[in-house]
Formats: structure tokens, sequence, C-alpha cells
């Protein structure tokens, strides 16, 4: 029952915004999220590419990372007041976002899907891999082309 009481309280307190960062803190956790995301994806791209040479175990462990970054619960770091209007200059999110929480949750979806799709894939050889990079990298175009700016 504890257990419960505890688990009802967190989450009313995730409805309602109440987080004891600041609007500023939680863009620069989101930017950190991303950064890592964009830190798995380089080198799957590079190697999609043939910029670097394809390793199955740095790919496989590359998809494992986005695996396990999608594990993590985001819907902290979409906190409204946190788009670029609200931070010039520390963020890209644009207000949009916030518009349109269900298109957002749709392609963060499509990209878990996609995420799901590569590890399946990543160490299979490069011929797997290639169209599965393009697929993930697919999603994330979408969200940037609809919510992301081009300048902070």
């Amino acid at each position: 029952m504890r257990k419960l009481i505890i688990s009802t309280v967190i989450a009313a307190t995730a409805a309602t915004g109440a987080f004891a960062q600041s609007p500023s803190d939680v863009a620069k956790a989101r930017r950190a999220y991303f950064t890592l995301v964009g830190f798995e994806m380089s080198t799957l791209g590079a190697m999609a590419q043939g910029k670097i040479d394809y390793d199955a175990d740095v790919a496989s462990q590359a998809a494992k990372d986005l695996a396990a970054l999608t594990g993590y619960t985001m819907s902290d770091l979409f906190a409204p007041g946190t788009s670029n209007d609200d931070l010039p200059g520390e963020t890209r999110a644009k207000a949009d976002i916030w518009a349109d929480m269900p298109g957002v949750q749709d392609k963060g979806m499509a990209f878990y899907q996609a995420v799901a799709e590569l590890n399946g894939v990543a160490g299979n050889g490069l011929e797997a891999l290639q169209p599965a990079v393009g697929k993930l990298g697919g999603t994330c175009k979408a969200c940037h082309d609809d919510y992301r700016a081009k300048d902070f």
C-alpha cells in the first residue's frame, strides 16, 4: 500500500509539472539526452555511410545504448515553459511541441520502433545495418523538421 501511495504522489507531481528543477535545468537535461542519442547515432551513421569500417561489436553496442536511452522516461524533459520562446539561446525546442504533444509522442514511438529494429540487425553486417540506420535517421529528421529550430 505504501508503494501505491508513493507512486501516486510521484505521478501526480509529474502530471502537474511540479519539478524541483528550473526551466533552464530541464532544457539542459533534454539537450544532454539528445546529445547522447546523437553520440550513438554518429557512430552508426559513419559506419552506414562507409566513413568508418563496419564493426559488428561496436554497431551492436551503439544500438544497445540507444535501446537503453529509449527506456528513459522523457515526460519531465518536456515540461511546459522550456521552449526556445521561453528560454532563448538555451534550447532549439519549438513551442509547437507543447501544441502537438500527440504528434511528438507518435514520432517518439516511431523512433522507439526503429531502435528496436536496429537492435535486431546491428551486428549482422553492413548490408543489414544501412537500411536500419537510414530508417532511424528518418525518425530523427521527422521530429527535427517539425519541432526543432535551426538555431538557438
